[in-house]
């Protein structure tokens, strides 16, 4: 396989059979061409393009992006695709119309010259994903060429990533709208990296301390392979293909049908663990009176800072200079234990002390930007989590690049199942993103023969991602269907009960 540059252009697909499995053209053809006659009825004119880009499921990796720690998720077939055609006028215009029109009211706005949409992210409307794409696109058009003016356009969206599910539905939608902006507005090609980072910026303009995995995964991801996606020193992302095994490996996903709009719950849930985890590295850090450098992690300051500055320190052991990355990531581990000693947590007064700040400070530069509830905040849990999923990630890696050992496939795939299962159980009990009903998803898949399970995504409902031998397929899905979809929702359709479960390849991240 080439190496893979994320500096590469977006790929502009001729035929479907670029983006799409064999088993899945016939419907996907129908879907694209109902998109177009939809599109001409509504518009009364042919789409000059189409934007696409995937929902994507973690493999491993879980609440550390935005710690600047590397990822590794998969793109999947799911995806967002937006139909445009464009023309030129003296007050640009957007009309944008959804496919699901029931469900998602048409809507109308006006471009301002400069590029300064306003977009209320307490209104949770589903056009502020396609304005927060947009104002980013022209963000970074106007950079290159203030004089650009924007363009009149004419948008219909089609998404059948499951919202609330877990599989970055949002970050499919803003993707493909920076994607589909930039093409209406001429800049061609796109950079993938361009607009990775611009769509992680993007969708923070929606209310969400977005670290970077679902955007990168969403754009880079190749068809086939998994992509490892780190954050420092810069952005990088590198394909990593799946060891043949047999049995070959397979991945699940359940849906638990619990809905997890992170854009919601973001206040109590997603938000508040950015919250945290940056205040467990300033904590730490003037706890040993060293500086953390601004980074690119939602509030600029990570874990992965703190990391990179301690070793930079007197504070690190002479020793330090020869470890390598898990042996560094394991003394992390040693370090929050010791310094983040209060398992109950710490309230903004504590926190503000340590930090010589006085509350109102405190919460002006942390609480503000991104709003969050809570009378006390768990820094040991969470930065310990963090740390050790960082560890599993490397770990997991190393197993995927590494020839299968001499005592078979099967060993491989436990081992790797087994870092998947300690990930869930830290996720529900260090950094409390599960719910009960993915816990229970993740028992039965293991009881009914998978490798390994785990939630995938934010968490607190959506959806798990489980190793699975192909021989076991079947019986999982089965045990699915009688233990949880059966008990849980007796009236459930068929068609939904299809949807619940999808034996997943890794899919082909953004295209044109």
């Amino acid at each position: 396989m080439s190496p893979h540059s994320i500096h590469e252009p977006v790929p502009i697909a001729k035929s479907l059979d670029f983006v799409y499995e064999a088993a899945s053209l016939p419907n996907q053809q129908k879907r694209w061409d109902a998109l177009r006659s939809r599109f001409s009825s509504l518009y009364g004119k042919e789409p000059e393009f189409v934007a696409r880009s995937p929902g994507r499921v973690n493999i491993i990796g879980e609440h550390i992006d935005y710690s600047l720690y590397e990822v590794l998720p998969m793109a999947i077939e799911a995806d967002v695709v937006i139909a445009i055609a464009t023309s030129v006028a003296e007050e640009a215009k957007v009309s944008i119309s959804n496919v699901n029109s029931q469900k998602f009211k048409s809507n109308e706005f006006i471009i301002p010259a400069n590029g300064e949409l306003d977009i209320d992210a307490s209104t949770h409307e589903w056009t502020n994903y396609f304005k927060s794409g947009l104002k980013g696109a022209l963000g970074l058009i106007k950079a290159g060429d203030p004089t650009t003016t924007p363009r009149n356009m004419s948008v219909l969206v089609d998404g059948n990533v499951p919202s609330g599910g877990g599989l970055s539905s949002s970050a499919a939608f803003v993707c493909a709208s920076a994607l589909a902006v930039l093409h209406a507005s001429r800049q061609q090609p796109v950079s993938k990296k361009e607009l990775v980072e611009l769509a992680i910026v993007s969708e923070r303009a929606v209310g969400v301390n977005s670290g970077g995995m679902d955007q990168a995964a969403s754009v880079f991801s190749l068809r086939g392979d998994a992509v490892s996606v780190s954050f420092s020193p810069e952005l990088h992302a590198e394909p990593i293909a799946f060891p043949i095994t047999e049995p070959p490996i397979t991945f699940m996903i359940a849906q638990s049908f619990v809905a997890a709009d992170k854009h919601v719950t973001a206040p109590e849930c997603y938000n508040l663990r950015v919250v945290e985890c940056t205040l467990a590295a300033e904590v730490i850090a003037s706890h040993l009176r060293i500086k953390l450098e601004s980074d690119s992690a939602p509030l600029s300051q990570s874990l992965r800072g703190l990391q990179d500055a301690y070793y930079s320190s007197s504070h690190a052991p002479s020793e330090s200079i020869s470890w390598n990355g898990e042996e560094k990531l394991r003394h992390m581990v040693q370090l929050v234990a010791k310094t983040l000693t209060d398992k109950s947590g710490y309230t903004r007064e504590e926190i503000a002390e340590a930090l010589r700040i006085q509350v109102p400070e405190l919460e002006e530069r942390y609480m503000t930007k991104f709003p969050v509830r809570a009378s006390r905040f768990l820094l040991r849990q969470r930065a310990l989590h963090v740390f050790q999923e960082a560890i599993r990630v490397t770990r997991f890696k190393a197993l995927l690049k590494t020839p299968p050992p001499t005592d078979g496939h099967d060993n491989l795939l436990r081992r790797l199942g087994a870092l998947m299962n300690e990930t869930q159980t830290s996720c529900r009990e260090t950094y409390e993103c599960s719910c009960p009903e993915l816990d229970e998803l993740c028992t039965i898949a293991r009881e009914a023969g998978a490798y390994g399970s785990r939630l995938t995504g934010a968490g607190w409902g959506g959806c798990t991602v489980h190793l699975v031998p192909m021989g076991k397929v079947d019986d999982v899905r089965k045990a699915w269907e009688e233990r949880y979809y059966r008990v849980k929702f007796p009236d459930i359709s068929d068609e939904k009960l299809a949807e619940a479960v999808v034996a997943s390849e890794p899919g082909q991240g953004s295209v044109m």
